[in-house]
C-alpha cells in the first residue's frame, strides 16, 4: 500500500539532483508541500518558526488516539559531490551527503503508506518536515529548536516523536536504537593565546603564542580519559589554527577553534571546567594570555526507554529480529535533541550500506550514497510501527 518502491526512489533522485543548503530550502518545501497536497493532506509551510519548514497532519479513524509525530531533517551540505550517479546533484558545491533526501523521501512515504491505513490508526499523525538542521547563519537558531519555540509540538500537542538517520556502517535492510543516548551534546570553543611578537631568531625577545599553542593542543587529550572517567564518552578535537603571517616572525596571537562532544550533562560540565582551566593555566605558565570562549550547539539526543521498547517489539514484529539491533550512542550532533529533551522521543539508525555495490562511505563524504533497498524497507517497518504505537496506546 502507498507509494511503490519505483515512486519512492524517484522522489529521492528528485530530491538528491536538487539540494538546498540550510535555511535556503524553498524549493525543497515546495516540493515536499506540493507531495502532500497530491496525497490530500493540507500542509502549512513556514508557520511554525521556520521558513522553509512544512508541517501536516494526518487525521486517523478518529476517537482519542494520541498525536504521533514523524520528523524528517531535508537540508544538504556544502560539498562537492563525487558519486558518479546519474542524478548527480545539479547545484554546484551542494549535495545531500547526510542522507537527508532520504529522510525526506521516508516522512513522504510514511504520509501516503499511513492514508491508505487510516481506518487502522486511533488518533493522528503530524509529519514534521525540519529545514536547517546541519546548522543556521550565525545570530540564528537551527531548525529543530526554531520549531519546537515556534509551537510544532502544540496543537495538536504532541504525545511522542520519531525520526531515523541513515547509516552507512549498517547493512541495508536493518534498524539500529538505543534505550538511551544516541548523539552526543556538541559544544564549541574558541581561544586566543595572546603572546609577544617578536623577531624568529630571537624567540628569547618575546613570547612565542604557537609554542604555547603546541603545549595546549597536546594537553587537550589528556582530558578524555584523565580528568573524564576513561568509561565516558569525551572527544576533545581542534578543528581549525590561524597565526603568522611571515616565515621569519613570532606573531602576537594564535587563534584556535575546536569541539567538544558528550553524552552526559554531569561529564560535559567537568569538561569544560577541564578545557576553561587547561587553556588559562598553560597561558599564564608560558606568559601568555587566554582569551576563551565557549558556545553550546545541540544537546544530547535521547530516547525514551519505554517508547523505544514498545517500538522495537513492534519492528521486530514486523521485520523480524535479525534485522533489529541495539546501535551504539555516536558522538556526531543532532539538533532533533531540541524536539527529545521536551517530548517522548525514539530515534532510529536505517541501515542503508551494500559493500556488494561499494556503498561503503560515510555521511559528509564527497562519495555518500545509499541503497535505495532502504526507502521501502523503512516505510514499511516504520508505518507499521506507527500503527501498532497508535493502537496500543489507544487501548491504554
Amino acid at each position: 500500500m502507498g507509494w511503490s518502491k519505483d515512486e519512492l526512489i524517484e522522489v529521492r533522485r528528485h530530491l538528491h539532483r536538487n539540494p538546498e543548503l540550510s535555511t535556503q530550502e524553498h524549493k525543497t518545501a515546495a516540493f515536499i508541500a506540493d507531495r502532500l497536497r497530491d496525497l490530500g493532506l493540507e500542509p502549512q509551510v513556514g508557520s511554525h518558526g521556520a521558513p522553509t519548514g512544512v508541517v501536516a497532519v494526518l487525521e486517523g479513524q478518529g476517537g482519542d488516539g494520541p498525536t504521533l509525530a514523524w520528523r524528517a531533517d531535508i537540508d544538504a551540505l556544502p560539498i562537492v559531490e563525487d558519486t558518479g550517479v546519474e542524478y548527480t546533484s545539479c547545484q554546484p558545491g551542494v549535495m545531500h551527503a547526510c542522507g537527508h533526501d532520504v529522510h525526506t523521501t521516508v516522512g513522504l512515504g510514511l504520509a501516503a503508506k499511513l492514508i491508505q491505513n487510516r481506518d487502522q490508526l486511533p488518533g493522528r499523525v503530524k509529519f514534521i518536515f525540519q529545514p536547517a538542521e546541519e546548522g543556521a547563519p550565525a545570530g540564528e537558531i537551527v531548525g529543530a529548536e526554531a520549531m519546537a519555540r515556534g509551537g510544532v509540538l502544540d496543537g495538536p500537542d504532541v504525545d511522542a516523536i520519531f525520526a531515523l538517520h541513515c547509516m552507512p556502517s549498517q547493512p541495508v535492510g536493518t534498524i539500529g536504537y538505543s534505550r538511551g543516548p544516541v548523539w552526543a551534546g556538541s559544544d564549541a570553543w574558541r581561544l586566543t593565546v595572546k603572546g609577544r611578537q617578536t623577531h624568529g631568531a630571537y624567540p628569547q625577545d618575546g613570547v612565542d603564542p604557537i609554542y604555547v599553542a603546541g603545549q595546549i593542543i597536546v594537553a587537550l587529550q589528556g582530558v578524555p580519559g584523565r580528568v573524564v572517567d576513561s568509561r565516558e564518552s569525551c572527544v576533545v578535537s581542534v578543528g581549525k589554527i590561524q597565526a603568522g603571517e611571515a616565515f621569519n616572525v613570532i606573531p602576537e596571537e594564535v587563534h584556535m577553534v575546536g569541539l567538544l562532544r558528550t553524552l552526559d550533562e554531569g561529564v560535559r560540565r567537568k569538561a569544560l571546567d577541564a578545557l576553561d582551566r587547561l587553556f588559562h593555566g598553560i597561558c599564564q605558565a608560558h606568559g601568555a594570555e587566554a582569551k576563551v570562549s565557549f558556545s553550546q550547539g545541540a544537546m544530547v539526543v535521547a530516547n525514551a526507554p519505554a517508547l523505544v521498547d514498545k517500538a522495537v517489539a513492534s519492528l521486530t514484529r514486523h521485520v523480524g529480529a535479525e534485522a533489529i539491533d541495539v546501535a551504539p550512542p555516536q558522538m556526531g550532533a543532532e539538533d532533533f535533541a531540541s524536539f527529545s529533551r521536551r517530548k517522548p522521543a525514539a530515534y532510529f539508525m536505517l541501515g542503508v550500506g551494500n559493500e556488494g555495490k561499494g556503498i561503503v562511505h560515510p555521511i559528509h563524504s564527497p562519495h555518500f550514497n545509499v541503497d535505495e533497498a532502504c526507502l521501502p524497507f523503512a516505510v514499511d517497518a516504520f508505518g507499521h510501527m506507527m500503527v501498532d504505537l497508535a493502537r496500543s496506546w489507544h487501548q491504554g
